[in-house]
């Protein structure tokens, strides 16, 4: 019993530790597509704008996909990553939550600029409160350095990560792939999050 404990620690500290140390790296792209192609060492993304983008694939590379949770879900102190779109008001709107385990906590914490238009943001921060809004709810955010209100309609997909592995890479599947440029000019995915059971990455 100890040594399956210890196993699935070591697993956990394992996935944990990579996605800090591509966080570390900070990757400089990030890529949303369809897998065209997959390789034992490579494989190919093609992109909503229509390019064939080739990823070398290391040991390193972690795979994973998102299972699907609800609004009822969240609770206050939850540690959660939103993209958001600012609305011609100036509050967020919500257009995908993620509820990181607690052993991510704090990763990415703070607001910054995302790629879903020049008005979206994604905020990594803890749940401090949830209230009760006209369509939804609106989620209260603390994280160093500010807060934030995010409005979270009904609709919005609300995702938890899920470890994975090789066999994800299907042909056809959504991805989201985080990638650093190596000096060569080619590009190592980081980290790739993959469609499963029908659920796509946000």
């Amino acid at each position: 019993m100890h040594r399956i404990l210890l196993r699935a620690f070591a697993v956990s500290l394992a996935f944990t530790t990579a996605i800090g140390v591509a966080q570390a790296q900070a990757p400089s792209a990030r890529i949303r597509g369809t897998i065209e192609q997959v390789a034992p060492d490579s494989i190919t993304i093609l992109t909503a704008d229509g390019q064939h983008r080739q990823l070398a694939l290391t040991p390193d590379s972690r795979i994973g996909s998102d299972r699907m949770l609800t609004l009822a879900d969240i609770k206050a102190g939850d540690f959660i990553g939103t993209a958001a779109m600012k609305q011609p008001d100036g509050h967020l709107r919500a257009l995908e939550v993620t509820v990181f385990p607690e052993a991510l906590r704090g990763a990415g914490e703070g607001q910054r600029p995302w790629d879903q238009g020049p008005d979206s943001s994604m905020t990594n921060a803890t749940v401090s409160e949830i209230a009760v809004a006209t369509s939804g709810r609106t989620l209260k955010l603390q994280y160093k350095g500010g807060t934030a209100d995010v409005e979270v309609p009904p609709d919005v997909p609300i995702v938890t990560p899920v470890e994975g592995d090789r066999s994800l890479l299907i042909a056809g599947k959504a991805v989201v792939a985080y990638a650093r440029q190596n000096p060569d000019g080619t590009w190592t995915a980081a980290r790739l999050t993959v469609e499963k059971d029908g659920v796509k990455p946000p």
